[in-house]
């Protein structure tokens, strides 16, 4: 695999910036003319997962907690307890619209209409889809088809509506998978497929998928026909199609995006989260046998020493034998209920007490390397929205909702392996959960969501975007004295920059909302 590269991109950064134009006349004064489109898609592709910010305040402080998958640690407590954080809140708007959105517009826009970049400009129009599609199911309204032209003079974009936004977004990726042509110009050094046009063909096909069935209560009428019309333009087929960023193993900062920026955020704590009951107990109560290879204890430093994480020592199964896995409650700190255990005996052959913090269990280490790979989409991901369609549009996606679902909980569990030194679950053990957990009549949403909250986790923005839509699984509210919400919020609000800046825009903006408030919904998110 070709080294992700950090890619500076000063020049496009400063158009941002709606200077005076200057300089040659006869150059077009809409285009940078001397930067390369396709290190732009690359430096976007990277910056979505590597972007430590974002991936920080957002995933991991905000997302995961509010899920109720992993939380404990303080730093979770925002997303855990609804602490409403503004900055936190503000983080995706603030550091997407000036970095990876404003290349990708550069990039679709120099590319459009260039005979020799017609793939290349598919590939832009893909991913420009993609950051789009994070931002507005994050704030609902919001910049769209002015954005990240302020070299064109538009400075103050207008906010557009997201029934228009998710209309284009779902046109864009129709257009673009037509365009892709393995005849055409090569693509080679990108990072998702290195230019193998019919896996971009399936990536956009399914991403169209994906945001089709978020209109499912809104509009169903329009999600039946884009689910089909994508279904029958060809969707992921086998883990093989799975959209990923390979990261590198290299120390991340919030100026380098090599590295995974979760797994950087997650590991530079002195203290890291802890599974939560709700996420243990779904995969215990329906013995999945994911709970074996994803829930670990570990013999913690003291003090804790996140650079040396990966060098901990696995006391699971002497942990489980004395007191067995115990999940956080929702809302509770890693401090809080003690657990206590008696002596067990280290690899080393010394005996060793556990402290309350090595009992609480934990993610599998090998996920947070900071050369974990982020899955965007994947083949799980769309066995479940299939099996969902089945269910909840009375669809025919090419079989039952029960082979769907079958085919996405194999996936989900095969995919673990994809991680460095990552968790193998066997045919066996897959075998045994299908035929202990079939779809029952009923409660079919509950346990096809349910499954794609577990084949999320990582991904917290559509993990929290799925359970607004599909409302599974039941997550009962957290909140405490130190909580701004008593119930789990529903959107983000809008940046402090935004509101100084692009005042009149964002005004309109929360006029059509009502009021900017997180316990507001987006325009999908229909009760």
């Amino acid at each position: 695999m070709k080294k992700l590269k950090y890619i500076l991109l000063l020049s496009v950064a400063v158009l941002a910036l709606g200077c005076e134009k200057f300089g040659d006349m006869n150059t077009d004064p809409t285009r940078s003319s001397d930067l390369d489109p396709a290190s732009q898609l690359m430096f976007a592709q990277a910056y979505f997962s590597g972007d430590m910010g974002i991936q920080e305040r957002t995933n991991y402080f905000m997302l995961i907690p509010m899920m109720q998958q992993f939380a404990g640690a303080f730093n979770m407590s925002y997303g855990a307890l609804y602490k409403k954080t503004p900055s936190y809140m503000w983080r995706m708007m603030d550091e997407s619209y000036p970095n990876d959105v404003l290349n990708i517009v550069d990039a679709t826009e120099r590319t459009r209409g260039v005979e020799n970049k017609t793939n290349l400009n598919a590939m832009c129009r893909i991913m420009k889809a993609y950051i789009f599609a994070r931002l507005t199911d994050m704030y609902g309204d919001i910049p769209y088809f002015e954005a990240g032209k302020g070299y064109t003079g538009i400075i103050r974009p207008k906010y557009d509506s997201q029934k228009d936004i998710y209309y284009d977004l779902l046109k864009e990726l129709t257009e673009a998978s037509a365009q892709l042509d393995a005849a055409k110009d090569k693509v080679a050094n990108e990072y998702f497929y290195k230019g193998n046009i019919p896996a971009w063909k399936k990536f956009a096909n399914s991403l169209r998928l994906r945001l089709a069935l978020r209109l499912a209560k809104r509009e169903p009428e329009k999600a039946r026909a884009e689910i089909q019309a994508a279904y029958a333009a060809g969707l992921f087929t086998s883990n093989a199609d799975i959209c990923m960023t390979k990261h590198e193993n290299v120390p991340n900062s919030y100026q380098d995006v090599r590295a995974n920026g979760l797994s950087a955020a997650w590991n530079s704590k002195n203290e890291m989260g802890r599974v939560v009951s709700t996420f243990l107990n779904a995969l215990t109560s329906t013995s999945d046998p994911r709970v074996n290879h994803l829930i670990k204890c570990y013999k913690e430093f003291n003090p804790v020493s996140p650079t040396r994480f990966l060098e901990r020592e696995d006391i699971t199964a002497q942990v489980k034998a004395k007191i067995g896995l115990i999940g956080g409650l929702p809302g509770r700190y890693n401090y809080e209920d003690p657990l206590s255990s008696t002596a067990i005996t280290l690899a080393n052959g010394t005996s060793y007490t556990p402290r309350s913090i090595d009992l609480k269990p934990q993610l599998n280490h090998n996920l947070l390397r900071n050369d974990a790979p982020f899955l965007h989409i994947t083949y799980a991901e769309v066995e479940l929205l299939l099996a969902d369609a089945t269910v909840r549009l009375g669809m025919d996606l090419g079989g039952t909702a029960q082979d769907h679902y079958y085919r996405g909980v194999e996936a989900a569990m095969q995919q673990l392996s994809l991680y460095p030194n990552g968790p193998v679950i066997t045919a066996a053990e897959i075998e045994n959960f299908k035929t202990a957990n079939p779809l029952v009549a009923g409660s079919e949403l509950r346990q096809i969501n349910t499954q794609l909250w577990i084949a999320l986790l990582l991904n917290g923005p559509e993990t929290y975007s799925n359970w607004r839509r599909s409302g599974f699984p039941l997550l009962t509210p957290s909140p405490t004295g130190e909580s701004n919400s008593q119930t789990i919020p529903r959107r983000f609000e809008y940046s402090l920059t935004e509101k100084q800046q692009n005042t009149a825009n964002v005004e309109a903006a929360i006029q059509a909302l009502g009021t900017d408030d997180w316990n507001r919904r987006v325009w999908w998110d229909k009760e």
